[in-house]
């Protein structure tokens, strides 16, 4: 039965992105989470027919499937400067562009920071440019997921209300989709420690959003507490949200057969042991 959970962690890049799939079978990884390109940069990875050839021989080696993309830490599609948008709106467009040319199901990225600028502007914003992005997605099977954020200064993103306004005006001209980080949405506000409280939270991001929106999780514990809207991720089982919530999330119909993402800060030797430890929840 663990062989079909689709559970792995943030692998790293680092001298080819085939690396990240080889670091994901190493540590015991169904599906992984990577960078296509360096995340503090503007500047892009250019991948070669050499470097596109290596990934797919990976791929086949490894077997992995559902992999997501994270975007650049810099972008911001919300932002009302114009010199930071217009940067933002180039370096998504090539990360699309990497995520098709090596067949990635899922690009995730933080929807946007509104600065010192009008929330709704800033969400409109959000939409105005990822519909731009419409005819380069058109030419693959990419879907873009909207990572729900810890409400940590001018983010947002961090309601499910904001969530589902940009959800709503998207739906129906590119694919598009939501990404619970568990950590992020604990410390914005909604419980997920007990199988009730994450009953109470789903039930919300249905009646809200859909739960026919929700693609995938970023599975972290958090060290700061319920509504702290501080984001610091902790290894599964040493933070405030506790492991009965992952059990919940490894059992529970509506997320067990949806792909998991680990992000917590441990590296790889303790990746090894909360994937053992999930799938085990999920026997």
């Amino acid at each position: 039965m663990s062989s079909e959970i689709l559970i792995g962690a943030h692998t790293s890049a680092a001298g080819g992105v085939q690396n990240a799939l080889l670091e994901g079978r190493e540590i015991g990884a169904t599906t992984i989470q990577f960078f296509t390109s360096n995340q503090k940069q503007w500047k892009g990875r250019i991948l070669t027919e050499e470097i596109i050839a290596a990934w797919k021989e990976a791929l086949q080696e490894t077997k992995l499937s559902h992999l997501m993309s994270h975007d650049s830490y810099l972008i911001n599609l919300g932002g009302p400067r114009e010199e930071i948008l217009t940067k933002s709106r180039q370096a998504f467009a090539e990360e699309i562009e990497r995520c098709l040319q090596l067949g990635v199901s899922y690009l995730n990225f933080h929807p946007g920071a509104s600065l010192d600028g009008d929330i709704q502007e800033c969400l409109d914003r959000i939409v105005d440019n990822l519909m731009q992005c419409r005819p380069l997605l058109e030419k693959g099977h990419c879907r873009l997921l909207l990572e729900t954020t810890a409400g940590q200064g001018s983010s947002v993103g961090h309601s499910f209300d904001q969530l589902a306004y940009l959800i709503e005006k998207l739906k129906n001209h590119i694919p598009i989709g939501v990404c619970i980080d568990t950590c992020h949405i604990f410390v914005a506000g909604y419980d997920i420690r007990t199988p009730d409280a994450w009953n109470e939270t789903l039930n919300s991001f249905d009646k809200i959003i859909g739960l026919q929106h929700l693609y995938a999780f970023h599975v972290n514990d958090s060290v700061k507490g319920l509504g702290s809207r501080v984001d610091r991720h902790a290894e599964l089982g040493q933070g405030l949200i506790g492991l009965d919530s992952f059990r919940f999330l490894m059992t529970d119909k509506r997320t067990r057969h949806l792909p998991k993402y680990l992000e917590t800060p441990g590296g790889k030797e303790a990746w090894k042991h909360e994937i053992t430890q999930l799938k085990k929840f999920a026997v």
